[in-house]
């Protein structure tokens, strides 16, 4: 599983690890029922602390993606793909809302918002 560390993010690396991996169940890259690499194992890989892995695996159990099976490993979770889009839309709703505040109280208009949106959106295709 490839995943990729920056220590210069300012993102903790174990928040780095949680996300990476929940964007690949998302994505259906990791499989409904998938066995994850142990804890060891990833840490090895990753070069960190196991105790960074685990505080990855064990959000990525709070937050359903992942199911820990005592003896047996870390495995992804069936996911409602519905539900994560509406997390999803509801952070993207949030930014958003963040974006057009600074806008409004620098009297930036909606046309630039829109024109620097649709340039944004479109670099990443």
């Amino acid at each position: 599983m490839e995943i990729i560390i920056s220590n210069s993010s300012g993102v903790p690396i174990y928040e780095q690890i949680k996300e990476q991996i929940k964007a690949k169940i998302i994505s259906s890259e990791i499989k409904s029922g998938e066995l994850l690499p142990s804890i060891r194992t990833l840490a090895k890989d990753l070069r960190c602390s196991v105790i960074t892995t685990k505080n990855a695996y064990e959000e990525l159990v709070k937050e359903g993606f992942v199911i820990n099976v005592p003896s047996k490993g870390f495995y992804a979770a069936e996911i409602n793909k519905e539900v994560v889009q509406e997390e999803l839309l509801h952070k993207i709703e949030s930014l958003l809302d963040e974006a057009v505040n600074i806008a409004k109280v620098n009297n930036i208009d909606k046309k630039k918002i829109v024109e620097i949106l649709n340039i944004l959106y479109e670099e990443d295709n």
